[in-house]
């Protein structure tokens, strides 16, 4: 498996499960920075058409292209059913948001056998390794 930070320096795209329309929220303000920092954000977000100047999609099934990781912006609760949708679509890894931990939905990903990693942040990570995807 890999970590956190080697997830983050093999993904261009990610799709972001729970993205907020509201800019107070990490679920808005997290993906934004990755967007700034070179990676591809496609919002998952029944509610709204578009976010960060992307098509939004109401499940991860809907997205018409591969993703190679999809983070978590949801209750634990609702991280099980994400991770299967996750599982279903082929995406390579799943990433759940800091405060985010759910022991079903790290069995699921293991046995499927994508990589998973919880309870952490994506720009904290991103900060930590340097990392960017901008040329």
């Amino acid at each position: 498996m890999r970590t956190a930070q080697q997830l983050l320096a093999d993904s261009a795209v990610i799709a972001v499960v729970g993205a907020s329309r509201n800019p107070g929220k990490a679920a808005h303000r997290v993906p934004a920075e990755m967007q700034r920092y070179g990676w591809r954000i496609v919002p998952v977000n029944p509610t709204v058409d578009a976010l960060f100047g992307e098509p939004a999609y109401p499940t991860l099934a809907d997205i018409p292209h591969p993703v190679d990781l999809v983070n978590v912006f949801r209750p634990a609760a609702d991280a099980v059913e994400v991770v299967r949708e996750a599982v279903a679509i082929g995406a390579p890894a799943v990433w759940l948001q800091l405060g985010i931990v759910s022991a079903q939905a790290r069995q699921i990903a293991e046995e499927a056998g994508i990589d998973y990693v919880e309870d952490r942040c994506l720009i904290v990570e991103r900060g930590a390794a340097g990392l960017t995807r901008l040329p």
